[in-house]
């Protein structure tokens, strides 16, 4: 932000709907230095940009409620106490107006209405001239010309109800948007102001803090900024970003998150990054953004409310002034008729049905781990009909193991290749990266990166780097052409159980080759099974290899609908545009790679924390924690919401269609008028925060389903079954089950678990790929009933117990 301008947040309670938001506009609009303005309608909060040199905050504020907008400053982080009474205002005048309803035992009592309309029509009366004077409509004008209107027929209890039932009405709004406020507050102020340098001791602010900064953080104390934890080891609460109910062990070299709680034991942190730039301030950053932009239903009806508003007051009018003119009997009734119209006609409900909706919908997403970045794109997640995933750091892990590296060229020792692999890949950001580095350290090769010039990026081929003159190329098989290497040159390894085959060129030369294995991540095939639920298709599309696909979709008892692998970027766009046609289409993604695919997607889901940065800006949500469990209950809440969206429409539609009915039939009610505005205002926000609502499946830190308990957090216990697996040679492995081994294994059999197949049946038993030329975009069918087999004897399903 540009020196000496500030944001500042306004709570203004007498925003009572976006029909109001256009003269807070331009009451802000005319003060010199106020740069930007966001109005958030179902927190009545202003958020706005300005230069304290010009204007200070104590200066809108007063801007503000010379307009009676009961505007205040919410200091940063903080939120104000709940109001438990209305303004005295306003209790005076529903006493008075109690005490006029003894009228009708004591006529001269009645006049008390008069007075309950002077104790609460200041308020309405200040908004209205500002409106006025701004050249706007909005519902303080229409409830201002209802009580004239019945004031002037006589009619003072009528007059007195409106004001007070309008009055009072603000109250209660402010009292349920109380909760819906509170849940953004939370969101927006999770990372602390201060932090302790770990060599003084000394407190300082969060902003001034530099990166590689040593910092202190203390049992119970709220991690300041993103780093790696140096020293010590304590157990972390991550829920507040990732959604995690477990806690996470963190020890050295662990990464750490600003806004998470470190719950027992001292640890001293590197910071990674500014404060600015944390994790929890681009989450806080984007949740505001989201809630800033428009759905296509909320735009469409407000767009509707300010040719609706003049269309009333007209036809209210006419109602008014027509039959008076041409003398027609029993004007008093018309009179009526025309206040009735008025108020019944007020559009509040109806234009608050969507924004409260959408809003509740983004903070109760926010707070289980997903961003989503606006109301459109959770209009759009309601409406998915497919799912294509990334395989690798999605569906897989990503946590890669290398299973074998060697030389194939007698020239270059093995130690000399895993000196310049290890040396370029610790320039890469792809998750075998690191895996690669790691392999070659535990052989005591470190890799030297400063040493690596011309560093270049392939997506969906590999890498490139210059080592003391040696061109080398890192990569898949596609990689081979782009080095200059002959196809019948390149030596093909056969790789069993589903690795992950990598090869190295020296220029045109092939010299060395190495494979990878990686496993799906718990809790992966619940979630292809609550799609299928919804009635939602998935996909894998990857640039790995067809063994690699189908040993992830064998892990996963072939849930995907179908697997395309060994995909370069553009052809994972490519495909996702042939799945829009059959319906809207979601993609779910790391990586740099899976960019391209996330963009051409209706709605494109990014993996946050462990993601790329590239993946992360563009996708449309964001899954702040490793757990595509959410994707389903991501899913789920949209539908939701578009539920509780239609049903506030119908409502506010029909209660107050019911009134007019019965105005036009006879029978002009203007109190059941203005009740049914407050009431309907009223059930819509409360409807909405249902929302927000705990799910009590979600409360404690497990999942339950069909398919068994599912821990959400603790990697440790990943990989703990309920079935105990017994490790053999020569023969296939028996499962017996933590409760019985008698009892009915996961297919309805008894002895041998039939996943398990002996390594030497594997390949015969496994059924072919269907491939066609790679320009046709690779496809492979789903295979047979294989669950996972290879060099080891057989695993366990990944992630379903007994």
């Amino acid at each position: 932000m540009a020196e000496g301008l500030k944001k500042n947040y306004f709570e203004v309670l007498g925003l009572c709907c976006s029909s109001e938001v256009p003269l807070v506009e331009r009451i802000l609009n005319s003060l010199d230095g106020v740069e930007e303005i966001s109005v958030i309608v179902p927190t009545k909060t202003v958020i706005v940009v300005h230069d304290t040199r010009r204007i200070s905050e104590t200066k809108i504020v007063e801007a503000l409620n010379k307009a009676r907008l009961e505007a205040t400053v919410r200091p940063e982080g903080k939120m104000k106490s709940q109001k438990k009474w209305p303004a005295p205002s306003v209790m005076a005048s529903g006493l008075l107006l109690a005490l006029s309803f003894l009228g009708y035992i004591y006529y001269p009592l009645q006049s008390l209405a008069v007075a309950a309309v002077i104790f609460g029509v200041p308020a309405i009366l200040v908004r209205s001239v500002a409106s006025i004077k701004s050249l706007t409509l909005n519902i303080n004008v229409l409830v201002l010309m209802a009580a004239v209107g019945t004031l002037a027929l006589g009619d003072y209890v009528e007059a007195g109800s409106i004001v007070f039932l309008f009055s009072i009405s603000q109250w209660l709004e402010s009292v349920a948007s109380y909760k819906a406020m509170a849940a953004m507050s939370s969101l927006t102020s999770m990372a602390p102001q201060k932090a302790i340098i770990a060599e003084t001791g000394e407190q300082v602010d969060v902003n001034t803090v530099k990166v590689n900064t040593i910092l202190a953080v203390r049992a119970g104390e709220v991690i300041p900024i993103d780093g790696i934890v140096v020293e010590g080891k304590c157990e972390v609460d991550e829920k507040t970003l990732t959604g995690e109910s477990f806690p996470v062990v963190k020890e050295q070299d662990s990464p750490v998150w600003a806004g998470t709680i470190n719950l027992d034991g001292y640890i001293s942190i590197k910071t990674t990054a500014l404060a600015k730039d944390c994790v929890v301030s681009r989450m806080a950053a984007l949740v505001e953004e989201s809630h800033k932009k428009k759905s296509r239903a909320q735009t469409f009806i407000e767009s509707f409310a300010k040719y609706y508003i003049p269309a009333v007051l007209l036809i209210s009018v006419a109602f008014a002034v027509i039959p008076a003119a041409v003398g027609v009997p029993n004007v008093r009734h018309w009179l009526y008729l025309a206040i009735v119209v008025l108020v019944s006609t007020c559009p509040c409900a109806l234009i608050l049905s969507t924004p409260v909706v959408i809003f509740c919908a983004l903070s109760k997403a926010a707070t289980t781990g997903l961003l989503v970045k606006g109301g459109n794109y959770l209009e759009t997640l309601a409406k998915v009909k497919m799912v294509a995933f990334d395989k690798t750091g999605t569906v897989t892990r990503g946590e890669f193991t290398v299973t074998d590296f060697q030389s194939i060229c007698d020239d270059v020792s093995l130690g000399t290749l895993l000196y310049w692999v290890s040396s370029i890949e610790s320039k890469a950001s792809h998750p075998m990266a690191a895996a690669l580095v790691d392999y070659a350290r535990s052989l005591a090769i470190e890799p030297v990166p400063e040493n690596v010039e011309d560093f270049q990026n392939f997506p969906g081929e590999g890498i490139f780097g210059k080592i003391h003159g040696n061109e080398i190329y890192i990569g898949n098989r596609r990689i081979g052409p782009r080095t200059g290497c002959r196809k019948d040159s390149v030596v093909e390894v056969i790789c069993t159980g589903g690795k992950t085959r990598g090869y190295v060129y020296l220029g045109a030369t092939s010299v060395g080759t190495f494979s990878l294995s990686d496993s799906c991540r718990s809790g992966a095939l619940e979630a292809i099974k609550d799609l299928k639920s919804l009635g939602i298709k998935s996909f894998i599309l990857t640039g790995d290899s067809h063994a690699a696909a189908l040993y992830a979709q064998d892990q996963l008892d072939h849930a995907f609908d179908m697997v395309y692998a060994e995909l370069l970027p553009q052809h994972k766009a490519e495909l996702v545009e042939l799945l829009k046609k059959d319906g809207t289409t979601a993609m779910v993604g790391d990586g740099i790679n899976d960019a391209p695919a996330l963009a051409a997607a209706d709605i494109g889901i990014s993996m946050g924390i462990s993601g790329s940065a590239l993946a992360m800006e563009t996708g449309h949500v964001i899954l702040m924690s490793n757990d595509i469990r959410k994707i389903p209950k991501a899913i789920k809440l949209a539908r939701k919401a578009s539920t509780k969206l239609i049903q506030n429409v119908t409502l506010s539609v029909t209660v107050k269609g019911s009134i007019l009915a019965l105005a036009i039939a006879g029978y002009p009610l203007v109190w059941a008028a203005v009740l049914t505005d407050v009431g309907t205002c009223l059930i819509v926000i409360l409807n909405s925060m249902l929302l927000l609502k705990n799910n009590p499946e979600e409360e404690g830190g497990f999942s339950k389903s069909k398919y068994g308990t599912f821990s959400l957090s603790c990697k440790k216990d990943e990989a703990k079954e309920a079935l105990n697996v017994k490790n053999c040679r020569s023969r296939c492995c028996e499962a017996t089950s933590a409760k019985d081994m008698a009892s009915t294994s996961l297919h309805g059999q008894t002895g041998p678990n039939p996943c398990c197949l002996s390594s030497s049946s594997c390949g015969k038993d496994r059924s072919t790929s269907s491939t066609g030329s790679q320009g046709e975009n690779k496809r492979v069918a789903r295979g047979g009933k294989v669950k996972k087999c290879g060099d080891q004897c057989c695993d366990i399903e990944a992630g379903v117990t007994a």
